[in-house]
């Protein structure tokens, strides 16, 4: 995976109901006329600020735990999730979040500014999910988006494969990863554990250098 990273800038601890994140601790990964990708670092018990989310997201939760949110006029609901789990958050009202766990939880929110144009498909027959299911899986699908997950052994070395749609990666573990064209450029590419890069089209091998295993979430944005 060849991407460019944007580099990260800190924001103001400010709350909104305009669909800016509610988290004190928060920062913008990157920014495009497409996503907005926000890094929130929640702590436990200390609930929110009353907010509202105006676009889409996907979800990315780095460690284990749950919130309870509860909507303006409305009962309270619980949410879990596991280290690494990925979920689908539609856009909605004005609500209070709070964290449930005992520990701090950081959570990675690609924020999808437009709507999904019905010509954005996957066609390739280079799709990585078809070339390498081993490796490569679909987490989820919708109109907005296509979400995978990546996961390669140490060593484990990727056959050409093509991805047709702009994307987000985001990074649950370091990534140290020579990335070969098909015209023979060679490229090493490294980011860290909750890092995110966009990348537009491309085709290429890969080969995870390290002595560890990788994993990423990409998601593929239909618009």
């Amino acid at each position: 995976m060849r991407f460019s990273t944007l580099r990260a800038l800190p924001l103001l601890a400010l709350v909104t109901l305009a669909g800016l994140t509610a988290f004190a601790d928060s920062r913008t990964l990157l920014e495009n006329d497409k996503v907005r990708v926000v890094q929130a670092i929640d702590q436990p018990h200390s609930p929110s600020a009353p907010h509202q989310h105006k676009f889409n997201r996907v979800m990315i939760y780095l460690q284990p735990g749950g919130q309870r949110i509860t909507p303006e006029g409305g009962a309270p609901a619980a949410l879990k999730w596991r280290a690494g789990e990925v979920k689908w958050s539609p856009a909605g009202g004005t609500h209070v979040s709070e964290l449930i766990g005992s520990s701090p939880v950081t959570m990675i929110e690609v924020e999808i500014k437009k709507e999904g144009d019905p010509a954005k498909k996957v066609t390739t027959a280079l799709d990585p999910c078809k070339i390498d299911p081993q490796d490569y899986r679909v987490e989820f699908e919708n109109s907005q988006v296509r979400v995978l997950r990546v996961h390669l052994a140490p060593k484990r070395a990727v056959p050409l494969h093509e991805h047709q749609l702009d994307r987000v990666v985001v990074y649950l573990t370091d990534q140290n990863t020579r990335v070969t064209t098909p015209d023979g450029q060679v490229d090493t590419v490294q980011h860290k554990a909750g890092e995110a890069s966009w990348g537009g089209p491309a085709k290429h091998r890969e080969e995870n250098l390290n002595d560890s295993p990788f994993e990423a979430v990409v998601v593929e944005l239909k618009n």
